[in-house]
């Protein structure tokens, strides 16, 4: 029996995975590009079902030829039981703007992630509410928040073997005026994550991003590579 669902999951989120892939836009035009984001974080438990991170994200655009997203971003997370787990977070970011200068950000979010083990496949959803506010000195929209409700979910295989091969798919529902949308963007990722030890582990991924409901909607394909430290 969990064999046979094992695999009803695994034909699901290949289906869906496709489907995030190819995507159909209602608007012709797309503006394409290739990126390289880069990370490099750490974790550190404070105390029992407590977890602070930090994390450090370079984001290269325009072919990678230009460093467009600086971020720095902080966090505790809260382990509830073993399948759920919150946390609170805060990021700044730097963005590059059309006069080469770049904009700060400022975010807000709130994650609740959900994970269960049906072997050898694991399954994981994440929920997260965030609230960015952008150049609040400039622009017209200067200082007004946008926000997103994001919901993501992924499929890991467990091989008993330091690498985990794994795909996800996310979706970003605005939820701010002027515009109301199920959804504006959409994040179809692969990847392989592979621990040296319970302290190191490097994360590999290959994304696209598709925007919606825009006039140039834009898709971006992307490369990722991340380290991650836990104390």
């Amino acid at each position: 029996m969990i064999r046979y669902a094992s695999n009803l999951i695994c034909l699901l989120f290949l289906a869906v995975f496709l489907i995030g892939l190819t995507g159909i836009s209602i608007i012709k035009a797309q503006d394409k590009d290739a990126g390289l984001w880069t990370t490099i974080g750490i974790e550190v438990k404070v105390v029992k079902k407590v977890t602070a991170s930090f994390s450090q994200e370079f984001r290269f655009n325009e072919n990678i030829s230009e460093l467009g997203t600086i971020f720095s971003e902080a966090g505790l997370e809260y382990k509830v039981n073993k399948h759920f787990r919150v946390s609170a977070n805060y990021r700044f970011t730097l963005k590059k703007r059309l006069d080469d200068y770049y904009g700060s950000r400022y975010r807000f979010f709130v994650d609740v992630k959900y994970d269960k083990k049906l072997k050898p496949i694991e399954i994981t959803w994440r929920g997260r509410l965030q609230k960015e506010t952008a150049n609040p000195t400039r622009s017209e929209f200067g200082g007004i928040p946008e926000y997103y409700l994001r919901n993501k979910i992924g499929a890991k295989w467990d091989l008993d073997k330091p690498y985990a091969p794994y795909l996800s798919l996310e979706v970003f529902s605005r939820l701010s005026y002027p515009r109301f949308y199920a959804f504006d963007n959409i994040r179809t990722s692969v990847g392989m994550e592979y621990a040296f030890s319970k302290h190191h582990k490097v994360d590999l991924y290959y994304m696209i991003q598709k925007e919606f409901y825009v006039s140039h909607p834009e898709t971006d394909f992307i490369i990722g590579l991340g380290y991650l430290y836990k104390i």
